[in-house]
């Protein structure tokens, strides 16, 4: 474990622009993962509410809808 750590010091820590990349880099991943699982855990709490699972039950309207029947 000292080995992994001494490199990750070496090649990422030990410089300023590096470990600011790192950040970036980390906090950008972070920022992807969460939004995926607090997206996941919204839509299966609301399953069956939202637009896309029901909007299939609102049918196509016919086209020329515009002219009046008489």
């Amino acid at each position: 474990m000292a080995g992994v750590i001494g490199k990750l010091y070496q090649n990422v820590f030990r410089r300023t622009s590096s470990f600011v990349l790192a950040a970036i880099f980390g906090a950008f991943m972070f920022e992807r993962g969460f939004d995926m699982v607090s997206d996941g855990v919204f839509e299966n709490i609301n399953q069956g509410k939202l637009w896309k699972h029901i909007k299939h039950s609102y049918g196509q309207q016919e086209e020329g809808g515009d002219e009046e029947e008489e």
